[in-house]
């Protein structure tokens, strides 16, 4: 059995277009990191990730702050790559199972917080995984992404046509920028809730500006028409990332929806309670989809049968491609759709979560797959990145009236996500 001989990361820090607003705070810069792995057969490989200590744990962030949050999670990367020499190439679900409580339990001394989220832990993980991931399909005659994940999930086995694409509403994107973004064909819009006007994290003023925001943009959105969805109109995907407190709170917020007309235009609402206060969700009159409180296949499934939650998040670009292979076969099992959700990755990392994405069912509403990609959005080097990516120039990576073409091409290159930088 081949065995991994080094491991080592190189990173750089991509500056945002303006302050990116979700969880209460805001970013201005994301760190890349690029992981490569090399064994004693004389191969290597690389792993991109990106970095969000904001999404993965907003309260190392709210006490470090951008720069120093990130310096402790690169430096988890580097312990996890550091306990790779030495040890054989197994199916990478087995090696991270192996790595994720050493690098849990490091994480939590690195940031002196006991309490510590597994999704940071993951986030760090996320490029060495997809590097290992690349190795051992070498180890297996190199089979498509299809043949590759079909042991660990029966339900991305899919060939979609084509992928819409969810752009990200935040707190600081303009309404023309939204109308902008439905005439270049969008028709699932992703729009961030819980702001935290005046920096007081008040739960009370959050329920208003949440309300008026969303009156705002219905009112943008709601004539519009696109034939993508069943209704006919826009559909929109909520965000609360967690900041409700109360499922009071929450009811208020969808009542106040209701009498907008709006209750019927969202599709999803993602992960409205903080990971350590979940509440039951059940007979809520929107589908309630879980997020980072999933970091793993038993997680999902206590949302799903315990708590009703109908959905699931995916993000193989940020909480590694093994968890996000057993989190979609436990929550396919148990009929709760799946989507790819996006971290404001790069445009390599992008291909990656669209071929997951591709392999997934439509959600319920929607004549189109999906999957959401908000880095041209919010990146100041969107294009140079792109230059960067191994499928630059590919058919695939420019949408057409919100659609990315996904012809027979596309499954016989696998979006290039095999490919070297």
């Amino acid at each position: 059995m081949e065995k991994i001989t080094s491991a080592g990361l190189t990173w750089n820090a991509e500056p945002l277009k303006t302050g990116f607003g979700f969880k209460g705070g805001s970013l201005t810069e994301l760190w890349q990191v690029t992981c490569r792995v090399s064994t004693d057969a004389g191969r290597s490989a690389s792993g991109q990730s990106v970095q969000s200590v904001l999404w993965s744990d907003a309260a190392v962030f709210a006490r470090l702050g951008q720069t120093a949050g990130n310096e402790k999670m690169l430096a988890l990367t580097r312990y996890a790559l550091s306990l790779l020499p030495g040890m054989a190439l197994e199916a990478p679900p087995v090696m991270l199972e192996k790595l994720l409580p050493e690098v849990l339990a490091m994480g939590r001394r690195l940031t002196e917080n006991q309490r510590l989220r597994t999704t940071f832990a993951l986030n760090a993980l996320t490029g060495v995984d997809w590097a290992l991931w690349k190795l051992y399909r070498g180890t297996l005659g190199d089979p498509d992404f299809g043949t590759l994940a079909a042991p660990y999930s029966a339900y991305v086995g899919g060939r979609q046509a084509a992928l819409g694409s969810i752009p990200l509403v935040s707190y600081g994107t303009s309404e023309e920028q939204v109308l902008d973004l439905a005439a270049k064909g969008c028709f699932l819009f992703k729009i961030k809730i819980g702001a935290n006007p005046g920096g007081r994290n008040d739960p009370e003023e959050m329920l208003a500006w949440d309300i008026q925001r969303l009156a705002r943009l219905h009112g943008l959105l709601s004539t519009l028409e696109t034939p993508w969805t069943e209704s006919g109109r826009p559909a929109y995907y909520l965000d609360a990332n967690g900041r409700y407190d109360t499922r009071e709170r929450l009811v208020r917020l969808l009542e106040a929806v209701d009498k907008m007309g709006a209750l019927d235009s969202i599709l999803l609402l993602e992960e409205p309670f903080p990971e350590s206060d979940l509440r039951d969700v059940t007979g809520l009159p929107v589908t309630v989809a879980g997020d980072e409180s999933a970091h793993s296949a038993e997680d999902a499934v206590i949302l799903i049968e315990e708590l009703g939650y109908r959905a699931m998040a995916l993000k193989p670009i940020a909480k590694t491609v093994s968890v996000s292979l057993a989190v979609s076969q436990a929550a396919g099992e148990r009929g709760a759709p799946c989507f790819c959700a996006d971290l404001t990755v790069n445009p390599t990392m992008v291909e990656l979560n669209k071929r997951f994405a591709a392999g997934l069912a439509p959600l319920p509403g929607l004549k189109r797959g999906v999957f959401e990609t908000n880095g041209e959005q919010n990146y100041q080097n969107w294009r140079a990145l792109c230059r960067q990516s191994p499928a630059y120039g590919e058919v695939w990576t420019v949408p057409r009236q919100g659609l990315y073409p996904l012809p027979e091409e596309y499954y016989a290159k696998d979006g290039g996500i095999w490919r070297e930088q």
